[in-house]
C-alpha cells in the first residue's frame, strides 16, 4: 500500500529546521534523499520480481550467470562481482538450485572449487524478471537518460571515495 502524497517535500523541510537549529544541511537533505530513493526504487524492483520468485539478490545472480562466457562461476567470483559475503552468496545459490534455476556443478581443474551453473529455467526466469523490471524502470522516474547518466556517475563517486572499486 502506497502512503498518502504529501503536500509538501519533508526532505526540504527537515533541511529548513537543519539548517535553523543544526547547520548546513547540504550533505543531510543528500543522505536523506538517496535513502528515500532506495526505498522507492527497491519496493519497486521488489513488487516487479516478487511475481517471478526472485529477491533482488537472486535476480542479480542470474545475470551475473547470463553475462558468464560459460554461464556458470566459482561460487567465489560471484561474491567478488556480486560484492556479497561468501555466505551469503551461498545462500542466494541454495535457493536458486532448490528453485533449479541454478546447478552446483565441480570445476574442471580445479578440485577445491565448485561452479554456480544457469540452467534453462533460469535463463527463462532471468529473461522474464528483466522484462517486469525494466517495465517500471527498475522504479528511477522522473529523470531524463541524460540525468540518469549522470545519476550514476555522482553516485561511482562516491562509491570509489569509499573504496568500493579502483579505476
Amino acid at each position: 500500500m502506497r502512503p498518502r502524497t504529501l503536500p509538501f517535500d519533508p526532505i526540504a523541510r527537515a533541511a529548513e529546521l537543519w539548517e535553523e537549529r543544526v547547520g548546513d544541511p547540504t550533505t543531510m537533505a543528500a543522505v536523506t534523499s538517496v535513502m528515500r530513493v532506495q526505498q522507492i526504487l527497491q519496493s519497486a524492483v521488489d513488487g516487479a520480481l516478487k511475481p517471478h520468485g526472485l529477491t533482488f539478490a537472486r535476480y542479480e545472480a542470474l545475470v551475473l550467470l547470463t553475462f558468464a562466457k560459460r554461464g556458470s562461476l566459482p561460487m567465489r567470483v560471484m561474491g567478488e562481482r556480486l560484492q556479497l559475503h561468501p555466505t551469503s552468496v551461498t545462500n542466494i545459490v541454495d535457493r536458486l538450485e532448490a528453485d533449479g534455476l541454478v546447478r552446483r556443478t565441480p570445476h574442471p581443474t580445479d578440485r577445491r572449487t565448485t561452479l554456480a551453473e544457469i540452467t534453462e529455467a533460469g535463463h527463462e526466469r532471468r529473461a522474464a524478471a528483466t522484462a517486469a523490471v525494466t517495465a517500471v524502470d527498475f522504479g528511477l522516474r522522473g529523470l531524463t537518460e541524460r540525468q540518469t547518466a549522470q545519476l550514476t556517475d555522482l553516485l561511482a563517486k562516491v562509491r570509489k571515495a569509499t573504496g568500493d572499486f579502483q579505476d
